[in-house]
């Protein structure tokens, strides 16, 4: 499997390939992708100016991802969604959410984290499916936020690869008799359909 961090770096090296003559502050929002990631705005500010995030445990990470969940996934009235309803979705009890909460709060170490079918009951709530965002390495769910970024820019130099190309085509036969200029135009037509469903496609 490779390295988170590479690629992280990876990502963002797509991303800088096509930003023409914007800057990253033109198309990212550390606040959105602190949201979307569950990475704290200044973590997410370290990551992509390359240095290292401080270290945290991974039941941390867990924990404080389950809160930060709770705080910017809300029901529909808006309101956080309860200990009582998550645990119960999974077939756990309230009091193992919110204890788990608890003893991160305190200063005493914990001697373990929490389990593994715990982690994928939430997944299961707010996600509709486990997948492992609770635990990941900041730059691996940085870099997951990061990919909507990098497929709406090459979706983007696409259009306009594609746009540039169909200017110069029409140009070219405008000059041709009707009987050619139509074939011209239903094959143009023909690949105008071709490409934006190869655009359209993830």
């Amino acid at each position: 499997m490779q390295n988170p961090r590479q690629m992280l770096a990876d990502t963002l090296a797509g991303i800088d390939g096509l930003l023409g003559d914007r800057s990253r502050d033109d198309v990212l929002d550390t606040a959105q992708l602190s949201v979307t990631s569950g990475v704290p705005v200044d973590v997410v500010e370290a990551l992509l100016a390359g240095r290292t995030p401080p270290e945290e445990s991974v039941t941390d990470r867990i924990i404080r991802r389950f809160e930060h969940l709770r705080d910017t996934r809300r029901r529909p009235d808006g309101r956080r969604y309860s200990y009582e309803e998550i645990a119960r979705s999974f077939g756990a009890t309230k009091a193992s959410l919110s204890n788990l909460v608890r003893r991160r709060n305190t200063e005493h170490r914990r001697t373990g984290g929490p389990l593994a079918s715990t982690q994928a009951g939430v997944e299961r709530f707010f996600f509709g499916a486990e997948n492992g965002w609770l635990s990941a390495a900041p730059e691996m769910a940085l870099d997951q936020a990061l990919q909507p970024v990098l497929a709406a820019l090459q979706r983007e130099a696409g259009e306009e690869a594609f746009t540039h190309r169909r200017a110069v085509t029409l140009r070219s036969a405008a000059a041709l008799p009707d009987d050619k200029w139509r074939l011209v135009e239903g094959f143009v037509a023909t690949l105008e359909a071709q490409v934006r469903e190869e655009l359209r496609r993830p």
